[in-house]
């Protein structure tokens, strides 16, 4: 029975016999019980221990660490697997998680003590052998979807023993290493279940048993349900669970998401509600929303090498295809995406790192459209003309119609009808669900798509690391050397003031070249039952699901 399928009866009751029937039947009895681990449970009488149902309609791409850089995956991720280090709740400092220290010991050298004694939820030994392990094979598999172009400053990983790990880094200094412990590659995992160099299968990893975080997945069903229970073995930073587990239940869209937290079948409803829906529950006594600090934002992405004249197209020439970019950037109307779409819950963009970051900009502003952020199609032609471009120009654009919420699709028909409006464009407009979406983008599939990024550290350089080195998470062929030294220099530049010099031109040059056209910021936003506390949207962007009870 798929879990997220709300139709005949209580989801609640189908979704609590499902799990029973998939092999956490003690699991939920202990919750039911009041059993479990204690903690600050409040409201709705059901007292410390009871499961949690959270619903949500993002998408894993793999349970392995090494070969996801996604929100959906993280969800997971970060409840399952341990941290060196991380950040607290409601904090942007780093401080150790699973290690007793973590410092600084030379200018390029970091260096973690671990407790003796840890262990993997299987009972394996947890030591620094699984840290290098963990490293290791992340840069040697070099996923495409993965996070290992973030270790681009690790040089090697040593273990004088067991309780000791020294990472060297390439460049002394480094702002940003220890903020990148705490993201998509930090993550460790047991060298005695995962693959040295290739991405390990989900079900693999969870009859292994091979989890250190905060929980232990009992059982699997891919995008459909995962059941997790506290993990004793967890000797983490974190809390320890105040609930007795956590039913993460995936539905196929946003509106049976919404009826699920409105007749209290899930508990938290979190990612991806519309702006709509989150409006209309504001609305209704029934619930509560909760707000957090944003950092996400949206935009649009261009392979350089199969956009309209790109580098393997028959027609290629590097001219025209910059035209091609700054006359999008000159016809998208961000004001009316935000308002006609989003109802405002999104802000126009117009920049790479976004406002309450140290170092942004509106460097996009002031360079295309009318100068004030409005669109000018005048400018557009004009620009297209100059470098010989024939219109209209013909432009594939791919978008997700299930990772970023249920108004990617009115969203891109509006970009659409944004770039065709004055006859410049012509555009074919297809979309994908996402498991197959990621895989296609990092292909040479999509010549422009759309993409939403949800920072995994609180600093300017996550919205330039992944994005603008050389080797990218993206992967779409863009290259300036200047923009590559300089995010390389900004990561290491101990004086604040040159560091946010360096954020502003990196932000300049790349406006300059449009790897990608940005579009809107949000921030995040979580829907939960009237008996439900704990949830906590803080700057970590992370869901941690240690603290919510009822």
């Amino acid at each position: 029975m798929a879990l997220h399928d709300i139709r005949g009866g209580s989801a609640r009751t189908r979704l609590l016999g499902a799990a029973s029937a998939l092999g956490v039947a003690t699991l939920l009895l202990a919750g039911c019980s009041g059993g479990g681990t204690t903690g600050g449970a409040s409201g709705g009488g059901e007292g410390p221990g009871t499961p949690i149902i959270v619903g949500t309609t993002d998408k894993v791409t793999t349970l392995d660490p090494a070969g996801s850089y996604d929100n959906g995956s993280l969800a997971v991720q970060t409840q399952v697997f341990p941290y060196l280090v991380n950040t607290d709740y409601n904090s942007t400092e780093v401080v150790p998680d699973l290690a007793e220290s973590a410092e600084f010991t030379a200018p390029n050298e970091y260096t973690v003590k671990l407790p003796a004694g840890l262990k993997w939820s299987n009972g394996h030994d947890l030591t620094s052998s699984d840290v290098k392990f963990s490293f290791e094979r992340n840069l040697k598999i070099a996923d495409p979807n993965g996070a290992s172009s973030l270790l681009y400053n690790l040089d090697s990983v040593a273990t004088p023993d067991d309780t000791t790990v020294v990472f060297t880094l390439k460049t002394d200094n480094d702002q940003v290493f220890p903020f990148i412990l705490t993201s998509f590659p930090g993550a460790i995992v047991d060298e005695e279940v995962f693959s040295a160099d290739a991405i390990t299968p989900d079900q693999t990893i969870v009859d292994g048993d091979a989890f250190g975080g905060p929980y232990k997945i009992t059982s699997w069903d891919f995008n459909k349900s995962v059941e997790l229970s506290p993990n004793d073995s967890y000797k983490g930073l974190l809390d320890a669970p105040v609930n007795g587990g956590v039913i993460l239940s995936y539905y196929g869209d946003s509106s049976n998401l919404k009826l699920a937290v409105q007749q209290g079948d899930i508990d938290v409803a979190y990612r991806s509600l519309s702006a709509t829906d989150v409006d209309d529950l504001k609305g209704n006594d029934a619930v509560k929303v909760v707000d957090g600090p944003g950092g996400e934002i949206r935009y649009i992405v261009f392979n350089f090498n199969t956009q309209p004249f790109g580098t393997t197209t028959a027609e290629a020439d590097p001219a025209k295809a910059l035209a091609v970019r700054q006359a999008v950037a000159d016809l998208v109307d961000r004001d009316a995406i935000s308002e006609q779409v989003y109802k405002g819950t999104y802000t126009p963009l117009y920049s790479y790192v976004p406002a309450g970051f140290a170092g942004a900009t509106d460097a996009l502003k002031g360079l295309y459209g009318d100068g004030n952020g409005g669109p000018d199609a005048a400018k557009a032609k004009a620009t297209l003309a100059a470098a010989g471009v024939t219109t209209p120009v013909k432009l594939s654009l791919q978008y997700s119609p299930d990772h970023y919420g249920p108004s990617s699709g009115d969203e891109y028909a509006l970009v659409k009808s944004q770039l065709e409006k004055d006859g410049l464009f012509q555009v074919d407009l297809q979309s994908t669900e996402w498991v197959q979406y990621s895989k296609d983008r990092t292909s040479d599939v999509y010549p422009a798509y759309q993409l939403g990024w949800f920072p995994d550290y609180s600093d300017a350089d996550n919205y330039l690391t992944p994005f603008f080195l050389e080797k990218n998470f993206l992967g779409n062929h863009y290259v300036n050397t200047e923009v590559n030294d300089l995010i390389l220099q900004q990561a290491v530049e101990p004086d604040a003031t040159k560091r946010t010099a360096d954020i502003e031109k990196i932000q300049q040059l790349v406006a300059g070249d449009l790897s990608t056209v940005p579009l809107l910021q949000g921030a995040q936003v979580a829907v939960t039952g009237k008996d439900v506390s704990g949830v906590t949207l803080d700057a970590s962007f992370k869901l941690r699901f240690a603290p919510i009870t009822k």
